[in-house]
């Protein structure tokens, strides 16, 4: 065995750089949104801080989706325009092949609203979601629900599919990259009903394949929130929480 080859140092070889920093900042931005992003965080440390509107449960919950666009959007960005000095459109954050991505928002966002239904009935789901437990209050509510939400959605995103999958891809060939994001979204979903822990998994590897394919972020962005955004809307106006 070439010793060479297991030194410290290789780790920062010129071919192995990029890879050597997503794959150490991954899990140190997973692990601190984790632990201080989450809504649990806010209510546990943070409600004697600040609370907007006199609204400790919606502001638990932007403070988790702001974390999720901070933490996992902004700064791996960051590290991607200042540190790798690589436009943001390498990652994702562009239009691509648009009539690739039509097709496969098309194809994808009925079976995700569908499929978003069954799990509005499961009182596990219903126990985790939505995160602000008065987003159905009324209309209005919900749509501002709605549209924060997207927020938490981007950073995701971009993480997953975007800093970790694209940042690994020279390295590890497109298909490994894939796998890599979604063992990382899999094992980030730990805690969350058992059905969505193994829906991540089919999620990753076809979202991945989606996002190379067209090069881009949007489509499955939008897809990932219109499933967030209907499972939260049955469950609250026509599931077992409603």
């Amino acid at each position: 065995m070439n010793n060479l080859a297991c030194s410290p140092a290789t780790l920062l070889a010129p071919e192995n750089r990029k890879a050597t920093v997503v794959l150490l900042l991954a899990p140190f931005l997973l692990t601190t949104f984790k632990y201080y992003g989450s809504k649990a965080f806010y209510l546990s440390h943070l409600t004697g801080v600040f609370v907007l509107f006199e609204d400790v449960s919606g502001t638990a919950e932007l403070y988790h989706f702001f974390s999720a666009f901070l933490l996992l959007g902004i700064l791996p960005a960051l590290v991607v325009r200042f540190g790798f000095k690589e436009s943001l459109g390498a990652y994702g954050v562009q239009w691509g092949d648009m009539s690739c991505g039509w097709k496969a928002l098309l194809a994808m966002l009925p079976l995700a609203v569908l499929a978003s239904y069954p799990s509005s009935q499961s009182p596990a789901f219903v126990a985790e979601y939505p995160f602000d437990k008065g987003a159905g209050r009324s209309a209005g509510d919900f749509a501002s629900h709605a549209a924060a939400y997207m927020l938490y959605y981007a950073g995701w995103e971009f993480f997953f599919r975007g800093f970790l999958q694209h940042g690994l891809r020279d390295r590890f060939g497109p298909w490994n990259a894939i796998l890599v994001q979604t063992t990382a979204s899999c094992l980030i979903h730990i805690g969350k009903p058992a059905s969505e822990i193994y829906g991540s998994i089919l999620a990753g590897l076809v979202w991945g394949y989606v996002v190379f394919r067209t090069r881009s972020l949007w489509a499955v962005l939008v897809v990932h929130w219109a499933l967030g955004v209907a499972l939260d809307y049955f469950i609250c106006f026509h599931g077992r929480g409603g």
